[in-house]
């Protein structure tokens, strides 16, 4: 699939009132509208009108849809929702036929006439307001990098008497012993646990990853890097510049569509599962993050370790001393924790270090500018909403400010070469998402500072949660287990 360079971003264009948006769709001659909005546990739901059809007012009065119809959304009895479209997010959507018009939407209850309380993006902009109310920073700046598969096949079944999945990717090291169909079996195949950085033909996805690329800077997302990650099979990995909080969980939102379209786009599937391979690397997502005030950065801080300002201390002390409750939003499937296992690089470890990747929240030390200056927490994973996520690990870094938390001593060696008894005495994240969300139910009141998150929204998350992913896996036998046990 072949990208033009030339930006489809209406805020690049100079398009921002509402008023811009239509004139600048109507310049490229626009047919549909597409209307994206984020359900509580972050996947974007959409719908479509004729942009004939979508009218200036409609930005502030909002367009009526079924809200009972939504994960973690409303009851049937209380279904009708508004959606409000964000005239600053309009872009021309690159995967639809007849041109379309794309806005992010917000969530009002029209009963209240009021924002909607569990819309994770409000959550995401209180969050931001609060940021400010504070007299802390004006400013928390995010720098996720998330890593995803692309296969060349995928299929799954669950029912009461069968249960597979399958996973086929043509440079998996599992294929350097197939017949080629159609022709023969050219190898290049990467070795397991060895994808790292390997140069075409090995590296079978870069034309991929680059029209990927492409097509998101002609979205106004800038990016950085773009690789093939660690596991054979086609992980890879493209980093975007740091943006504020709401702007980055908007174009995370955007990152993972046009990930999943383009492959689509090419006759593969992406996925953003944390561990969809069994004894291979999984995908994370390693968040950089920053605050700055008045246009100073505040992470930095010349004769303290790692260069690191009191603030930035305290601030990692917050993260480390709500790591558990976190997890619930930052790694929030089932299969999170599949990759958070000890032992491996996956960074379960709650302690902090300069350039150590084995631990949970890392300092980055490329360069010594002070505008440079961030901290890394590498526990999350590309299943988190990253309205909530960005949102919650804020708020904990913010508390730790408040409070002077103290994260202890770095520790600078490699954490799984320690000594048995060194090693027991650091804490690690918890083994599942029950026992996330657990930590989550008993440590939120961080979370409720500012009116950012509410009790109503934690509560409506750790219901879905339980009941649609924790009790339907606890529910069901596991294939491994007749392996294990069918002859018992």
């Amino acid at each position: 699939m072949a990208v033009t360079t030339s930006s489809q971003s209406a805020a690049a264009a100079g398009a921002i009132t509402a008023a811009e948006v239509l004139t600048f769709a109507r310049e490229r001659n626009a047919e549909m509208v597409d209307l994206k909005f984020v359900d509580l546990p972050g996947q974007w739901q959409h719908m479509n009108l004729p942009l004939a059809a979508l009218e200036e007012s409609d930005f502030e009065a909002g367009l009526g849809f079924d809200g009972s119809s939504i994960r973690g959304f409303q009851e049937i009895h209380e279904s009708d929702m508004l959606l409000i479209p964000d005239s600053t997010t309009a872009f021309i959507d690159p995967f639809y036929t007849r041109t379309t018009l794309s806005l992010i939407c917000s969530i009002a209850d029209p009963v209240l006439g009021e924002p909607y309380g569990r819309d994770p993006r409000f959550v995401a902009q209180k969050a931001e307001r609060h940021l400010v109310q504070s007299g802390i920073a004006d400013v928390a700046y995010f720098g996720p990098e998330a890593e995803f598969f692309v296969f060349d096949h995928l299929a799954y079944e669950q029912r009461e008497h069968r249960a597979f999945y399958e996973i086929d990717s043509k440079e998996g090291f599992w294929n350097t012993g197939e017949v080629g169909t159609p022709g023969p079996n050219l190898a290049y195949k990467l070795r397991q646990t060895e994808g790292y950085f390997p140069v075409p033909p090995a590296d079978s996805l870069a034309n991929l990853r680059g029209e990927m690329v492409m097509t998101m800077e002609s979205l106004g997302i800038k990016c950085e890097f773009h690789h093939h990650e660690v596991s054979s099979g086609g992980q890879g990995e493209i980093d975007i510049r740091f943006q504020p909080l709401v702007k980055m969980a908007d174009q995370m939102m955007i990152y993972k569509y046009v990930v999943k379209n383009s492959a689509a786009a090419a006759g593969k599937t992406a996925t953003f599962m944390a561990k969809p391979i069994f004894q291979e690397a999984g995908s994370g997502l390693h968040v950089h993050q920053s605050l700055w005030k008045n246009g100073e950065p505040l992470m930095y801080g010349q004769a303290r370790y790692a260069h690191l300002s009191e603030l930035a201390i305290h601030y990692i002390g917050g993260l480390l001393a709500h790591a558990a409750a976190l997890m619930a939003l930052c790694a929030p499937t089932t299969n999170s924790y599949r990759r958070l296992v000890p032992g491996f690089e996956a960074p379960v470890n709650l302690v902090y270090s300069a350039r150590n990747r084995s631990a949970c929240v890392r300092v980055p030390m490329y360069h010594e500018a002070p505008k440079t200056k961030r901290i890394e927490f590498r526990s999350p994973d590309p299943t988190a909403n990253p309205y909530l996520a960005f949102s919650a690990m804020m708020l904990a870094g913010l508390d730790g400010i408040k409070r002077g938390l103290d994260p202890g001593e770095p520790v600078d060696a490699d954490i799984y070469e320690l000594p048995t008894e060194t090693l027991a005495s650091i804490s690690q994240v918890p083994r599942s998402l029950d026992a996330s969300l657990d930590a989550l139910e008993a440590d939120h009141s961080f979370l409720l500072e500012g009116d950012v998150f509410t009790t109503d929204l934690i509560e409506s998350y750790v219901r879905y949660k339980r009941e649609a992913e924790v009790d339907a896996i606890r529910l069901r036998p596991h294939p491994w287990e007749f392996a294990l046990y069918h002859d018992a």
